[in-house]
């Protein structure tokens, strides 16, 4: 789908984003696996998050039915064992989601062999923490994916969950992953490169070894995964290393944070027409904010207000006020891994600052759901501007934005940065691939529209 933005246009008034979808896919697993009934409310509609509520459905038998209705979003799901959907629903077209799901968690000893392959689609959040958790599991599973998911390393995971014991077995480093689990035993893991997803697959897998698992970060990264076991009661300590022992946890209810990374487009958005926004009940965690304190430093004015925590997430609105233009930025190495997800968004504000930008150590986005490193400067030169990606780093010359046509390269954060950035250019921006941004932010366009921007769909 390919949709123009016309700049110039004053967005003002209130917005919320979908449910954080880093929360939703642990909270899933969580529920999954839990002794007892869980309600999970908020569930964003993204078709990451349908992919782990997919293939755990394939691997739990009482949970089942109300995992694969909302999954599948085809109608009003059966009812039983405790295990319902709600019709709470994203109200745009014809794929609306489900917010709301019950399921009756029967532990992790319940988990059941899956008839055939675990399909995660495009997600490399589901096939990581997936294959954490089947790692204790006492039978054979096999995870795939599509082929930019089969492009995106996995060793990074399976190293560490052999070490504690799983079979785990990758094609040349990559999906599809097979995982023959077992009786775990606890390790010390020291993972090269920083990534939540793979301390959440070892924490997961940790909460069924024997013994203590440590995981030793070489930089910070999100801590999702121990901020819910800690409010479930698990053994878990939080810090520059995170460590956990064995413990099987209760059915819980929560409600899932609004996304803080989809919040960062309607953030630059705001920064880019000098407009006031809310953005309400926005998760709020400090690993997941970073970006806020680097679009300080570019000049953009916001104020954070917790009002309240959901499973040791705090939750709370964040209020956005007119930007004086966009200064450049450096953002260096270690900085990095905590704004990996709204880099293309940074970047492509960076695109209308008054000088050179810099993000170091960025060849992290190269392992995306596309090269965005090398995407980012395409793109930016594409519209008439200069960016250039040199070895790791991402340099973006400032300047503004001419406009024109791009593409998204099937990449939803992508699609989402290239039409935030049209509000600021100086001629219209045409956005091809504009659908995948239900990747994560189902009704995107919808929300801008509501705000006040000038976007409309293009050709048929």
């Amino acid at each position: 789908m390919r949709v123009r933005i016309e700049p110039g246009a004053r967005l003002h008034g209130d917005a919320a984003v979908p449910g954080d979808k880093s929360i939703a896919h642990r909270w899933l697993i969580l529920a999954t696996t839990a002794s007892g009934p869980s309600r999970l409310l908020e569930l964003p509609a993204s078709l990451d998050v349908r992919s782990t509520a997919s293939c755990l459905a394939a691997v739990t038998s009482h949970a089942r039915p109300a995992l694969q209705a909302w999954a599948s979003n085809d109608g009003r799901g059966p009812e039983g064992r405790g295990s319902t959907w709600n019709g709470a629903i994203e109200v745009e077209g014809p794929n609306a989601s489900p917010t709301a799901l019950e399921v009756e968690g029967d532990g992790r000893a319940g988990l059941v062999e899956p008839q055939g392959p675990l399909w995660c689609g495009n997600s490399g959040t589901t096939m990581r923490l997936l294959t954490g958790v089947l790692a204790a599991a006492p039978f054979e599973a096999r995870l795939a994916g599509d082929e930019s998911l089969a492009a995106r390393p996995m060793e990074r995971v399976a190293d560490p969950l052999r070490a504690m014991g799983a079979v785990v077995e990758t094609v040349d480093g990559h999906a599809p992953v097979t995982v023959r689990g077992g009786a775990l035993h606890g390790a010390d893991v020291a993972p090269a490169t920083p990534s939540a997803q793979v301390k959440g697959a070892v924490l997961l897998a940790g909460v069924a070894a024997d013994g203590r698992t440590t995981v030793r970060e070489p930089a910070p990264t999100r801590d999702h995964t121990e901020r819910a076991l800690r409010a479930l009661g698990a053994p878990v300590s939080i810090g520059d290393v995170v460590s956990v022992t064995r413990f099987q946890h209760e059915g819980f209810s929560a409600t899932v944070p609004g996304d803080p990374s989809s919040a960062a487009f309607l953030v630059a958005a705001a920064a880019l027409t000098g407009s006031t926004l809310t953005l309400r009940d926005v998760g709020l965690n400090p690993t997941r904010v970073r970006y806020l304190e680097v679009m300080e430093r570019m000049g953009v004015r916001t104020e954070r207000r917790v009002e309240r925590e959901e499973l040791g997430e705090p939750v709370g609105d964040l209020h956005v006020f007119p930007a004086d233009g966009i200064r450049p930025v450096r953002v260096e190495g270690p900085e990095l891994p905590l704004v990996i997800d709204e880099v293309p968004v940074l970047a492509l504000l960076a695109a209308h600052a008054r000088g050179d930008s810099r993000f170091l150590e960025a060849g992290e986005l190269q392992l995306k759901e596309s090269d965005r490193l090398n995407g980012i400067a395409e793109g930016i030169r594409d519209l008439g501007g200069e960016a250039a990606a040199e070895g790791p780093d991402l340099v973006v010359a400032g300047g503004g934005l001419e406009g024109g046509m791009v593409d998204a390269r099937s990449d939803h954060r992508m699609a989402m940065a290239f039409a935030v950035t049209a509000l600021g250019a100086r001629q219209a921006i045409e956005v091809e691939g504009m659908e995948h941004a239900a990747v994560s932010f189902p009704g995107f366009t919808r929300t801008l529209r509501a705000l006040g921007a000038r976007v409309e769909a293009v050709g048929g």
